[in-house]
């Protein structure tokens, strides 16, 4: 993902979701952070296309 220009909140939000690590603060949730993190949970690769620059 990072060598394909993914959305760096995203990466840190698939790779939170994906070893179940708890949700950022509220205040530091971004729309990239909080799609990477449902992503991360339910173990898909399929959309972070959506995130590239």
């Amino acid at each position: 993902m990072e060598e394909m220009g993914v959305d760096a909140e995203y990466v840190q939000g698939w790779q939170g979701g994906y070893v179940h690590n708890p949700e950022r603060e509220e205040q530091r949730v971004t729309e990239a952070y909080s799609a990477g993190y449902e992503d991360g949970t339910e173990r898909t690769t399929e959309n972070f296309g959506n995130w590239t620059k």
